[in-house]
């Protein structure tokens, strides 16, 4: 089970948000970079980063942030999947270019699906996929616009397109520390054959364990963010639980 620790990116700031709603950020720190660098002695391997701006914009807003957090986890060899307003093939290659291991789209795939596709073609296992629900309906563009579409129905457009994970986010939770949806979680992860990585509302290692014991049916991770933050769950205790990474 990969724990992700989350820098979500406004103003070029590092903050968290509450249900995803922009009136309700948090600032944690000023400085993304130092942010990751403090993920990095924590023992993480993994990051996720959210451009929270771009997903509102349709196009990368925080980019000098994002490769000021490059700079230092390169040097560390930790692996980043970046996402938000990143809708077109040219945006996808540059930030794989310039060291980002996996882009998350998010917006485009409710919308474009083939376009989704044929990214996941031409960048093999390099492409996330977000399925960010309410009340199990997709939300699009920084979850501001609901379309008719459920979790699941985006979900199986792309079964076998080779996208590397589906990080399904359940919107009501996200941010308020109420607890993973596992058992949706699970639904999701059950019907499809692409990886699942769990996010919204990760609370406490009672919610990492929990996870683990459906592990086996393909979530291979989870997105930790406000629970770091405010030490609800503590890095050391996390990684030393047997199976996490």
């Amino acid at each position: 089970m990969i724990i992700f620790p989350a820098i979500d990116l406004k103003a070029g700031q590092c903050v968290r948000l509450k249900q995803g709603d922009m009136q309700r950020a948090t600032l944690f720190n000023g400085d993304p970079s130092a942010q990751a660098e403090i993920f990095i002695k924590q023992g993480f391997s993994h990051l996720h980063v959210i451009d929270l701006d771009g997903a509102f914009a349709g196009a990368s807003v925080n980019g000098k942030a994002i490769e000021d957090i490059l700079a230092v986890t390169k040097k560390a060899n930790m692996e980043v999947q970046l996402g938000g307003g990143i809708r077109d093939l040219q945006a996808i290659e540059n930030w794989l270019d310039k060291g980002i291991h996996s882009v998350i789209v998010g917006t485009i795939a409710a919308r474009d699906p083939n376009f989704v596709k044929n990214a996941c073609k031409l960048f093999p296992k390099q492409i996330k996929i977000a399925i960010d629900a309410r009340d199990g309906q997709v939300a699009v563009a920084g979850w501001a616009e609901e379309s008719n579409l459920s979790a699941l129905e985006l979900a199986k457009h792309f079964e076998g397109a080779g996208a590397a994970a589906l990080i399904y986010t359940d919107i009501a939770r996200d941010g308020i520390l109420k607890g993973v949806n596992v058992e949706a979680t699970k639904k999701l992860a059950k019907t499809l054959s692409t990886p699942i990585i769990a996010s919204g509302g990760l609370a406490s290692i009672e919610d990492i364990i929990k996870l683990q014991a459906v592990e086996k049916y393909g979530i291979k991770g989870v997105i930790a963010g406000r629970a770091l933050y405010e030490k609800q769950i503590k890095a050391d205790e996390v990684l030393n639980i047997e199976g996490v990474c």
